[in-house]
C-alpha cells in the first residue's frame, strides 16, 4: 500500500485553505467596494455608528446613551404639532449633555433663549417661531436625568408685562 499524503502535508493544505477563506472574508469588502463610487467599506461603516436619534420631537436630537423613562413621559401629537415632556436617563456626564444639546439644537435651527447652570441641575431654553423647548439636565446618584419639554409659543407674548394672565 502506498500512502499518497502524510498527515503533516494534509494539515498544511488545510491551514492554507482556511487562511485563504479568512483573508478573503476579512479583506473582501475593503478591496471589492470602491469608495470613489459612493460605496463605503465595511471598516468605514463600522466607525460611523449612529450616536443620536430623534424621538417624538422631530427636530430635537437625543444621544443614544439616554433611554426613555416611559412612566415619566407624556407626548401629545396633533396634525402638524407635537408637544409634551420626554424624560430620559443614562450614565452620561452633565457637561457633555450640555455641549451636545447646545450644538445640536442650534444645528436644528433652535435659538438659545437662556441657560442656567447650578451644581446639580442645568436648564436650557430654546425657541423657534411657534414653539419653545426646555431641556433640564439633573445629576442623581446612579443616573443623569434629562427632561425635554416642548410647548407652543403663545402668539404675540414675549413674557408677562404688567397684566395678569388670571384676569
Amino acid at each position: 500500500m502506498k500512502q499518497g499524503y502524510s498527515i503533516k502535508s494534509l494539515v498544511n493544505i488545510l491551514a492554507i485553505v482556511l487562511l485563504a477563506f479568512f483573508v478573503s472574508g476579512c479583506l473582501g469588502d475593503t478591496f471589492l467596494k470602491n469608495p470613489e463610487q459612493g460605496q463605503t467599506s465595511g471598516i468605514q461603516s463600522k466607525s460611523r455608528k449612529t450616536t443620536a436619534v430623534y424621538y417624538d420631537f422631530e427636530d430635537i436630537l437625543i444621544p443614544m446613551e439616554l433611554k426613555v423613562v416611559k412612566d415619566r413621559t407624556v407626548v401629545i401629537s396633533t396634525p402638524g404639532f407635537t408637544s409634551g415632556i420626554i424624560t430620559l436617563k443614562g450614565r452620561v456626564e452633565r457637561r457633555s449633555l450640555f455641549n451636545f444639546f447646545s450644538n445640536n439644537m442650534q444645528k436644528d435651527n433652535w435659538n438659545v433663549i437662556s441657560q442656567i447652570k447650578s451644581p446639580g441641575t442645568t436648564i436650557m431654553v430654546f425657541q423657534k417661531t411657534s414653539r419653545t423647548a426646555v431641556i433640564t439636565i439633573r445629576d442623581e446618584q446612579l443616573y443623569t436625568y434629562v427632561e425635554v419639554g416642548v410647548a407652543p409659543t403663545v402668539a404675540g407674548e414675549t413674557g408677562l408685562s404688567g397684566s395678569s394672565l388670571l384676569e
